[in-house]
């Protein structure tokens, strides 16, 4: 009767929501993080297959010596990582240890790591991976390639990297910054490091990582390089309003909340005397002029 007349879910319901949402999240954690893994260690074969003797092309033979410099390997790392911290806080949650302080680290590092190099980086990956492929693959991913790369491998590196966009931004609401100001650090920081790795390998080697930087002039080059930088800032602006798109403005307090409000607004005193806390809400929001009312009409109602 008690939550008829409330209006509000029972406890029971909540719980079994709540634990089927983690059952969910859990899996999809598991069996992307099981693998990203795998990929990473197919991604070690092919590197330790380039050195046979059949595969001594030279631009092959850069695939492997300049592996740690393509960016897809730095966004796919970031994934892994991520998904590794998800799992370990949900396995946390699954034994109740979530708001210990070390789940409270792990929650902080995953939302940020989500937030500022995920979700931005991924997007740009994909996006202009798939966007050069389209025009002329060899500018980005050479036919030659596909003497040592699988074709669910690129998949992997440079499509299904979304779905865990997709699936994440689903399960998971983040309406704002966890931590605005570590997360544009992070962005900028992983942004302007890998300008200084891909330019370094340019004058030191004399040829571009990504061959679509050969066909272009320096002016070219800059103006490409800024449109890069600024996509992919645009991408991480915009992945929290269509977070609130999907979740909602806010997030509805629990009953348990709610009870704690209205407790800390007024209590009860062993003398039947109401306390009023004016630093909790309703009166925390009030101008002084409505909390004197609502104080001046208290003491005129109460007895003396």
């Amino acid at each position: 009767m008690a939550d008829v007349e409330t209006g509000l879910p029972s406890v029971s319901s909540v719980e079994r929501r709540c634990s089927f949402h983690l059952f969910v999240r859990t899996a999809y954690h598991l069996l992307y993080f099981l693998g990203h893994n795998a990929v990473l260690c197919w991604a070690m074969y092919i590197w330790y297959k380039i050195g046979d003797a059949s595969t001594k092309h030279p631009v092959i033979q850069n695939l492997k010596y300049l592996a740690p410099a393509f960016f897809t390997n730095w966004n796919f790392t970031f994934q892994t990582v991520f998904l590794g911290l998800s799992l370990l806080y949900d396995l946390l949650e699954w034994f109740d240890k979530h708001t210990g302080n070390v789940a409270v680290k792990i929650r902080y590092w995953r939302d940020v790591l989500f937030c500022s190099a995920v979700v931005p980086f991924t997007l740009f990956v994909t996006s202009m991976f798939w966007s050069v492929y389209a025009i002329d693959r060899e500018l980005v991913f050479p036919t030659i390639y596909d003497e040592v790369v699988p074709w669910w491998f690129n998949h992997c590196v440079h499509t299904n990297i979304v779905v865990v966009l997709l699936l994440e931004t689903l399960l998971q609401a983040r309406r704002k910054p966890t931590d605005e100001k570590v997360e544009q650090t992070i962005y900028w920081g992983v942004a302007f490091a890998y300008a200084v790795v891909y330019y370094t390998i340019y004058f030191a080697t004399h040829r571009w990582l990504y061959q679509v930087f050969g066909v272009m002039t320096w002016w070219q080059v800059c103006i490409y390089q800024i449109f890069i930088w600024g996509i992919s800032y645009v991408f991480y602006l915009l992945q929290f309003p269509i977070n609130r798109l999907i979740h909602g403005q806010e997030e509805e307090k629990s009953l348990e909340q709610k009870e704690d409000t209205a407790n800390s607004v007024a209590q009860k005193s062993d003398t039947g005397k109401v306390i009023t806390d004016l630093k909790a809400p309703p009166f925390s929001t009030r101008s002084w002029s409505l909390k004197f009312r609502s104080l001046r009409n208290q003491f005129e109602t109460s007895r003396l």
